[in-house]
């Protein structure tokens, strides 16, 4: 694998999550790798969770049929305590 050296002028926020990671024993290069393949892999579930919800909701009888139980489970719970 080809390295990349990349730069970054970190805020206060990235500084103080940059720290606790070094302290929690990985390298400052392991901890910044880590973040960016974290990072990606949170926004590509999102973005699958998101499309598949599109999808669910564009179909008519999917909503109707969540719309039948949701019905009959509001008379099934307890009321909420004001």
């Amino acid at each position: 694998m080809t390295e990349k050296i990349v730069r970054a002028r970190l805020d206060d926020d990235a500084q103080a999550a940059l720290r606790l990671m070094v302290r929690l024993g990985m390298t400052e290069s392991e901890a910044v790798r880590t973040a960016l393949v974290e990072a990606a892999a949170a926004r590509a579930a999102e973005d699958e969770l998101r499309a598949e919800c599109e999808r669910l909701m564009a179909d008519p009888a999917f909503v109707e049929q969540e719309r039948r139980f949701i019905a009959e489970w509001e008379h099934a719970v307890a009321p909420w305590p004001d």
